[in-house]
């Protein structure tokens, strides 16, 4: 009993991701279809933020695939509608924002965070470099540095 009650929870709870909509539009040519796929994969859902409105079941992204297939029928370019979604959700609906001053810490931060990394890992040896040269010179005290001499003195006369 235990068994079947567990099927039919699952059954049921599996049922409602079978009804999940599909969009399903009609366009004019293959051009068309093709102009609507490139855009629904460049846009990020507003509520999902890291998925693109083709993949994205939230409303928002249907409202924005319904927005986007209107604005095609209507002759828009691409650019205009990709200009229409970023004055509407900010910068932040582009998988690739443009470069601008507000968006420049985006493209070059991690990289000017390696050289930075790079550089005070630089200093850092350098610095240990020098110290343990300096304190390797000063180690010996003036007995054993004349012994030493010494002792390369008659290993050289061999």
């Amino acid at each position: 009993m235990k068994r079947w009650l567990a099927a039919v929870a699952l059954g049921l709870t599996l049922s409602g991701l079978a009804h999940a909509a599909i969009d399903t539009y009609e366009f004019a040519n293959d051009a068309e279809r093709d102009r609507f796929r490139e855009l629904t994969k460049e846009l990020r859902c507003p509520k999902c933020q890291n998925q693109d409105i083709a993949d994205s079941n939230a409303p928002i992204a249907t409202d924005l695939r319904r927005e986007i297939f209107r604005m095609l029928g209507e002759g828009k370019s691409n650019q205009q509608i990709i200009d229409f979604m970023v004055d509407r959700y900010g910068e932040f609906v582009r998988y690739n924002p443009a470069l601008t001053g507000k968006t420049a810490v985006l493209w070059f931060g991690p990289l000017g965070l390696l050289v930075g990394g790079l550089v005070v890992i630089g200093v850092i040896v350098g610095r240990r470099r020098r110290t343990s040269l300096s304190d390797h010179a000063d180690t010996l005290s003036a007995e054993e540095r004349q012994r030493l001499d010494t002792l390369l003195d008659k290993k050289q006369d061999d």
